[in-house]
């Protein structure tokens, strides 16, 4: 195990950087986590300490050496172009990388670890490719998109640091495409469509991962020396046909197998949400071999299967939570200083109890019966997270849903669930036949 402690994290506004700060805030062993970006974080944070500086290696620097951070875990990398514009990608990829590794290394410099989140999107997506790419598989045909190339240049400069910084332990995590309640990217944004767009002719294999077990893997390897390159994707593999059948949706084969990229201009004109770097997956898939990562000691949460159904679940449930699930976290440094640092704050009281979305594992999850005898004293219905609940709440009679509503107004009043239950309320009664 490592001796990790005081921490660096580039790309604290991103997602990924705010869920790992998140997740090293409750390990007590870490002395220190500092998280830099050019806009402020999105995601609560207890701890960390936020600095808002540019990509700048002198400025990196100046940051390493007076908090002697020991660890820096790099999760800048943009890997999806709906992300932004194709000029700034490019900036972020190559010349931003080039600068974190530059103030990461050199004499002097007390960084002993450094994490690099990368893409499985480094191997590309051809006909002609191996059921599952290993680690040491090199991509065997050249970049299709801007977004691979970068992807290409970033950890080749990742491996010419790792070879002129032998003393660092240097850790390349190749991601496979992630699905979650709380992310944006182009796959989740494509299978949230009504009905799914295909190629005509071609049922790819598809591999996901949950977002819990992305911010999980990133922190293993902050926890443990892992140095090399590793696959992370879910056990299993599903064909893009499983996948939109356990969505509930329908398969609609419209793209054609010739002009595809034509035909997808024309549909991205027309609001669909496909990206060029997808196009290479939706014709021929792609998998990677995650033992090496399991064999460190990782073990994943969900298969595929289950990301896909977890996927599922927040589609049923999202117009029901649409407008109740609280207002987003907006980052205020002033607000955020004086909870951190006036001598007038108790620090007890300085801010709600908020847990990182999906991070704790639970005892119990919420059934019918639980909810519907939640009117009486002995009931494990209190403790149940308001997520939970709600995702009960369709199944059950008009009845227990006034039942459930009393007795929620009395005790616990959480907002969320009372909004939810009152918005299946005000729905008309189905007409008996």
């Amino acid at each position: 195990m490592t001796a990790s402690r005081r921490i660096l994290i580039t790309g604290l506004s991103t997602y990924w950087g705010g869920r790992l700060a998140q997740a090293l805030e409750r390990n007590p062993e870490i002395e220190t986590v500092i998280g830099i970006d050019r806009t402020p974080p999105k995601l609560a944070l207890e701890r960390t300490e936020f600095v808002q500086v540019s990509d700048a290696h002198s400025l990196i620097r100046r940051i390493v050496d007076a908090a002697e951070i020991d660890t820096i875990v790099d999760t800048r990398l943009v890997v999806d172009s709906i992300v932004t514009s194709r000029s700034r990608a490019h900036e972020n990829n190559v010349i931003g990388t080039m600068n974190v590794l530059a103030a990461a290394g050199g004499p002097g410099s007390p960084v002993k670890k450094l994490v690099f989140k990368s893409s499985a999107r480094y191997y590309g997506a051809e006909q002609d490719d191996p059921a599952f790419f290993t680690e040491d598989m090199r991509r065997p045909h050249a970049p299709r998109t801007p977004i691979e190339r970068d992807i290409g240049e970033a950890e080749a400069n990742v491996r010419d640091f790792a070879h002129k910084n032998r003393d660092t332990t240097v850790t390349v995590l190749r991601f496979a495409n992630a699905l979650g309640p709380d992310l944006k990217t182009s796959w989740q944004t494509f299978l949230n469509l009504p009905a799914i767009p295909s190629i005509l002719g071609f049922d790819p294999r598809i591999q996901f991962i949950h977002e819990d077990d992305m911010a999980n893997c990133l922190e293993h390897a902050v926890k443990y020396d892992l140095p090399g390159t590793f696959n992370c994707g879910a056990d299993g593999v599903l064909v893009l046909s499983e996948v939109i059948d356990l969505l509930g949706k329908q398969n609609l084969p419209i793209l054609p197998p010739w002009g595809t990229g034509l035909a997808t201009n024309i549909a991205r004109r027309a609001g669909l949400p496909l990206q060029a770097e997808m196009l290479p997956q939706l014709r021929f898939g792609r998998a990677v071999d995650n033992r090496r990562y399991k064999a460190t000691g990782f073990v994943y949460q969900h298969t595929t299967r289950e990301a896909v159904l977890k996927l599922r679940e927040q589609q049923r449930l999202e117009p029901i939570l649409r407008g109740v699930t609280g207002s987003a976290y907006r980052y205020e440094s002033a607000v955020e200083e004086f909870l951190r640092f006036s001598p007038s704050v108790h620090q007890a009281n300085a801010r709600p109890q908020i847990a990182p979305a999906n991070s704790a594992p639970r005892a119990k999850l919420a059934t019918e019966q639980q909810i519907a005898v939640a009117p009486q004293a002995d009931t494990p219905y209190a403790s149940l997270p308001a997520r939970e609940i709600i995702a009960v709440l369709p199944s059950l009679s008009q009845e227990d849903l006034k039942k459930l509503r009393d007795h929620e107004a009395a005790n616990a009043a959480r907002s969320t669930v009372l909004d939810g239950i009152d918005r299946l309320l005000e729905r008309p009664a189905p007409s008996a036949r």
